[in-house]
């Protein structure tokens, strides 16, 4: 869960990727730093901190030179200080590398090494991949041997890259279960954790997949084989999104812009990958054997929402699962069907998931918003949701999308089910339609109570979120982004579970956030409304997004009510934006919160 960037040949290379860190920081920002090879000598600079802070401290873009390497690091292994922060150099000086994954061999490596007389000054497992470089260069005499030979020894996860002083015209790259990207240019070539590494200056990209190297120069790049030494064939392709689509556009953080998004990311989703869609409809609706929904984090509660809407639009039981415990507890046969979601389509957990379903002889499928990802190219079937670079750690815009195209493909099994009435059918058509501008209403037009709602509860450590039915996977998603964003704990739950256990915690330190469903779907209004009570019974402080001036509430935020399986969408927003003014008023990190990276690639 790092940012790594290459650059060679170019003009001005400690500038572009200076830039490429800053683009990349949301996958890791507790330190970082670059190396730089010029005249036959390798320079770093690196220490604890934001790209900013380092930068203003050591002036990056001063480093002369043409080819070099830059990190932005989230820590796995050792504190963080400038000498566990990357590049870390070899022994002799002659090799600098930076990594991203974590290398479950360091000890021994490290120990096999110190025999043969290598000095070790860090407590990372990076630190072992330079000096076995030098090692291996010692009895190969050839850079891109020690490489491979070098690779084929770690076990674990990484993308590396490395410099060095035996060949300044390349750039070296390895990976395995952890992402890499070349970027071809007109006037050199560029290596990144993804496209946005180097998207300011080529749109071009050639995705990596595990167990391969490149050797990458000004004007040249090889991908191989680790194993058989086979050249890789594989020609880029264009990235759907330019450098000004991941800045902040005068918004003060990322986190508000994309919220402000969600309207064309949701026109986008409504128009993305018809024939894939349809594709993976013909495959549940002609009858799948077990089908599971597969996600981590918010994108489990994405998946949970699509568990809902699949059985209550096309009648068809499809568990949502996190991905970490899905080898735990899944049966696996030829004829399951597995569909995952995941923003970056890197996530380690689901990728690991996905491929144990494969294993088995399921058939698997992803939704996800980076072309080129790793996961588009392990499952049978993508869905790409074109929302967009999504820049803040937090995931906002990419999940509503997600949750947009699992109903549609819901929708789509239900009319090939012959389950949905044509005037359901246009019901729904007509307000997907509508969904975009309500969402922009409730944006312009709610956010200054919201606000004021988030300011006057900001001192309340402990949150109870409630939802019943469709509408609990949304209070699950609010209360972790309530968690990520302001520091805050909030517990979601289904609202009927409240009375199981959890009702005994209501006192005047902690409230309560009802997801309370309009008075038209009565069966899941009065069960809310019921477990609400029961809050206030306890003179609870019972806060409500509701769509009426439900008097239960001690306060309310009030959105107009749209269709019965989009409403939770809208409540989605506010939970959004809940969290984030709770988090501007605490004067916390939004865009990069501590402990937490975008892409989580390592176990």
């Amino acid at each position: 869960m790092c940012g790594i960037v290459g650059a060679i040949g170019v003009e001005h290379a400690s500038e572009k990727l200076l830039s490429g860190i800053r683009s990349l920081e949301y996958r890791g920002y507790d330190s970082c730093g670059i190396a730089m090879i010029d005249a036959g000598k390798i320079s770093i600079r690196k220490d604890a901190g934001t790209v900013s802070e380092v930068d203003e401290k050591l002036n990056f873009a001063e480093l002369p030179g043409a080819a070099g390497i830059a990190h932005t690091r989230w820590a796995t292994h050792g504190r963080v200080n400038q000498v566990n922060a990357h590049p870390h150099l070899s022994m002799s000086g002659d090799f600098a590398i930076i990594h991203n994954g974590i290398i479950s061999n360091y000890k021994e490596i490290k120990e096999s090494l110190r025999g043969e007389g290598f000095e070790f000054h860090t407590e990372t497992d990076s630190e072992v991949v330079a000096n076995l470089l030098e090692h291996s260069y010692r009895d190969t005499g050839d850079v891109e041997a020690a490489m491979v030979r070098t690779a084929r020894r770690l076990e674990g996860s990484y993308a590396i890259l490395a410099v060095t002083t035996h060949d300044p015209e390349h750039i070296y790259a390895a990976r395995l279960e952890s992402p890499l990207m070349l970027g071809i240019g007109a006037e050199g070539n560029y290596i990144g954790s993804d496209a946005n590494a180097f998207i300011a200056y080529t749109r071009n990209a050639v995705p990596m997949d595990d167990g391969e190297y490149a050797v990458v120069g000004k004007d040249s790049y090889q991908i191989r084989d680790l194993i058989t030494g086979d050249l890789v064939e594989r020609k880029p392709f264009s990235v759907p999104w330019d450098v000004n689509e991941s800045q902040k556009g005068g918004y003060p953080h990322f986190m508000l812009k994309e919220i402000h998004e969600q309207p064309q990311a949701i026109t986008q989703a409504l128009s993305a990958d018809e024939e894939a869609i349809s594709e993976l409809a013909d495959r549940i609706a002609g009858g799948a054997g077990r089908i599971y929904l597969l996600g981590v984090g918010t994108t489990f509660y994405v998946s949970l929402f699509g568990q809902y809407i699949l059985k209550r639009l096309a009648g068809v039981f499809a568990p949502a699962m996190s991905s970490d415990e899905f080898e735990h507890t899944a049966v696996v046969e030829p004829g399951t069907l597995v569909l995952a979601c995941s923003q970056s389509g890197e996530t380690y957990d689901t990728i690991m998931a996905l491929r144990a379903a494969k294993e088995g002889g399921a058939e698997t499928a992803a939704i996800v918003n980076v072309v080129g990802s790793s996961m588009t190219r392990v499952v049978d079937h993508s869905v790409i949701q074109s929302s967009g670079p999504e820049i803040c750690v937090i995931s906002t815009k990419a999940a509503m999308a997600q949750m947009l195209i699992l109903l549609r493909l819901a929708s789509e099994v239900a009319r090939r089910r012959g389950i949905l009435s044509a005037g359901e059918d246009k019901t729904l058509t007509d307000a997907l339609a509508k969904l975009p501008e309500m969402i922009r209403r409730i944006i312009n037009e709610r956010s200054g109570t919201i606000r004021n709602l988030a300011n006057r509860h900001a001192g309340i450590g402990n949150w109870i979120f409630l939802g019943r039915g469709r509408y609990y996977p949304i209070a699950m998603e609010s209360a972790l982004k309530m968690k990520e964003v302001s520091y805050v704990h909030s517990e979601g739950m289904p609202a009927g579970f409240l009375k199981h256990g959890t009702l005994a915690l209501i006192d005047e330190k902690v409230n309560t956030l009802v997801f309370c469903p309009s008075r038209e779907e009565s069966d899941l209004f009065d069960t809310t409304h019921s477990s609400a009570e029961e809050v206030k019974a306890r003179e609870g402080h019972l806060v409500g997004f509701c769509f009426d001036e439900d008097e239960l509430f001690h306060e309310r935020i009030v959105l107009p009510s749209l269709h019965p399986l989009l409403n939770p969408l809208l409540q989605l927003v506010v939970g959004q934006l809940f969290g984030y003014f709770t988090a501007l008023e605490l004067g916390r990190n939004i865009d990069k919160p501590r402990s937490l990276a975008k892409s989580v690639t390592v176990p």
